[in-house]
C-alpha cells in the first residue's frame, strides 16, 4: 500500500477586500517630497518627484537604525557606556552645526547617546557613535549603505552619520521604509516619543520635532540645513476598530512656510496636515465573522473538512482603499480534532502591523477510511 498523500490546504475566502468609497484627498506639500504610509496596511501614495535630495540630519535615524541593529537596546535599558573622544569635545562648538556639549574622558549611555542624535540632533554625537560602533566614520557610513541596500532604499545614499554633507541624500518613500523598519526598535520607539532629554551635564534639550507629544505623534526626526531646506520623518498612532495603528511619512524639501515661515516650520505644519489626514481617514470594516468557512482541508482522496476563522476578521484601511488577504498553512495532519489551527489568515501588506488571524478545523479530521485505503494499494 503507498503512503497517503499530505492533506493540502486551500483558500477560498476572496483574496481583497475594497472599502467603500472613492479616493482620498491627501493634503500633499506643494514643494519637494511626502511619502504616507500606514503601517501593515499600506500607503496613501506620494507626491512630488522622487529622486534623491539631501536630507540633512533625517540621516541619523539611519544611524541611530544601524546602532540598534548591531547593538541591541532593550526597553528601558541604558546600554554600555561609550566614552568620549578628543573629536566629540572638539566638536561641540562646531559653528552653525547641531551639537551637545561633551568633554573628553567623560562617559555617555548608548541610550544617551541616542537621545543625543534623535532629540538633540547633535552632529558631534552622531560621528562619535559612528566610531564607536565601527572603528572609523567611514567603515559605519558603509553600514549604513549597507543597511539602506537590505532595506529596499534604492534612491539612498549616505557619505556621513550626521547628514551634515549635501551627499548624504535620499527620497521620501525611502524613508518611509526606513521609519517602519526603526519603529520596531523598542529602544528606539521609546526615545523618538521623547519632548526633551537632560544630558549627563543637566542640560536639558528640547525635540526640534515640536509635534511629539501632541496628536499621538511619537516621533521621528526633524533635518533642516539651508541647501537641504525643511525635513522630517514622522510618526503618530490612530485607534481604529479598537485596535492602534501607526501611521508612517515623511516630507522633504520644503521652503520657508507654516505659521513661522520657516523651513523647520513648513516640514512640521506639512507634516502635520499629512497626519491629521491620515488619523481622519482611517475606518474599520469586518470582513469575515468568526466561524465564517475560508478554505478546506483536501485529503487527496476526495475528502474535504471545512476551515474556519476562529474571530471576526478586521480590516482597517480608508475609502478605496484595497487590502491583500493571504494565507499561509501549517503542516497539516492526517487526523486532528475540531478547533485545531491549520493556517493563518493575513490582511493587510503582510507587514508587522499586518493583523493576522489563526484558521482551524470546523469538524474533525479523520484519516481515510479502509476503502479509500485500498486505492492506495498496487
Amino acid at each position: 500500500m503507498r503512503p497517503l498523500p499530505a492533506p493540502t490546504l486551500d483558500l477560498t475566502a476572496k483574496d481583497s477586500y475594497t472599502f467603500d468609497g472613492g479616493k482620498i484627498d491627501i493634503p500633499w506639500p506643494a514643494d519637494g517630497q511626502a511619502a504616507l504610509d500606514v503601517d501593515g496596511i499600506g500607503t496613501f501614495g506620494s507626491s512630488g518627484d522622487q529622486k534623491p535630495v539631501p536630507i540633512a540630519s533625517v540621516a541619523k535615524v539611519m544611524t541611530a537604525y544601524v546602532i540598534l541593529k548591531d547593538r541591541k537596546l532593550g526597553s528601558g535599558e541604558e546600554g554600555p557606556n561609550i566614552k568620549i573622544d578628543q573629536a566629540a569635545e572638539d566638536q561641540s562648538n562646531a559653528g552653525q552645526e547641531s551639537t551637545v556639549n561633551v568633554t573628553k574622558g567623560d562617559e555617555i549611555s548608548q541610550r544617551e547617546a541616542l537621545e543625543s542624535i534623535l532629540i538633540a540632533s547633535a552632529n558631534n554625537v552622531a560621528r562619535l557613535l559612528a566610531r564607536w560602533d565601527a572603528g572609523s566614520e567611514k567603515a559605519f557610513v558603509a553600514k549604513m549603505n549597507a543597511a539602506a541596500e537590505k532595506l529596499g532604499m534604492t534612491n539612498t545614499t549616505y557619505t556621513d552619520p550626521s547628514g551634515l554633507n549635501d551627499t548624504t541624500v535620499s527620497t521620501a518613500v525611502d524613508q518611509v521604509k526606513l521609519a517602519k523598519a526603526a519603529m520596531e526598535e523598542p529602544a528606539f520607539r521609546e526615545v523618538a516619543a521623547m519632548m526633551s532629554y537632560d544630558d549627563y551635564k543637566g542640560v536639558n534639550h528640547s525635540n526640534w520635532n515640536a509635534l511629539v507629544g501632541k496628536n499621538n505623534v511619537v516621533g521621528i526626526k526633524t533635518g533642516t540645513t539651508t541647501s537641504a531646506l525643511g525635513n522630517l520623518v514622522f510618526a503618530a498612532k490612530e485607534e481604529v476598530g479598537g485596535e492602534t495603528r501607526r501611521i508612517v511619512g515623511a516630507i522633504v524639501r520644503q521652503p520657508a512656510g507654516g505659521p513661522e515661515n520657516t523651513i523647520l516650520s513648513a516640514a512640521l505644519d506639512g507634516g502635520d496636515q499629512l497626519i491629521r489626514a491620515a488619523q481622519g481617514a482611517l475606518e474599520s470594516a469586518t470582513i469575515l465573522k468568526k466561524g465564517d468557512v475560508v478554505g478546506y482541508v483536501d485529503d487527496g482522496l476526495g475528502n474535504r473538512t471545512a476551515v474556519v476563522a476562529t474571530k471576526d476578521v478586521t480590516a482597517v484601511g480608508w475609502s478605496g482603499l484595497k487590502v491583500k488577504l493571504t494565507f499561509a498553512p501549517d503542516e497539516v495532519p492526517h487526523t486532528a480534532k475540531a478547533g485545531t489551527k491549520v493556517g493563518t489568515l493575513t490582511v493587510g501588506d503582510g507587514s508587522n502591523g499586518a493583523v493576522k488571524i489563526p484558521v482551524a478545523l470546523q469538524t474533525e479530521l479523520t484519516e481515510p477510511g479502509f476503502a479509500d485505503k485500498l486505492t492506495r494499494i498496487g
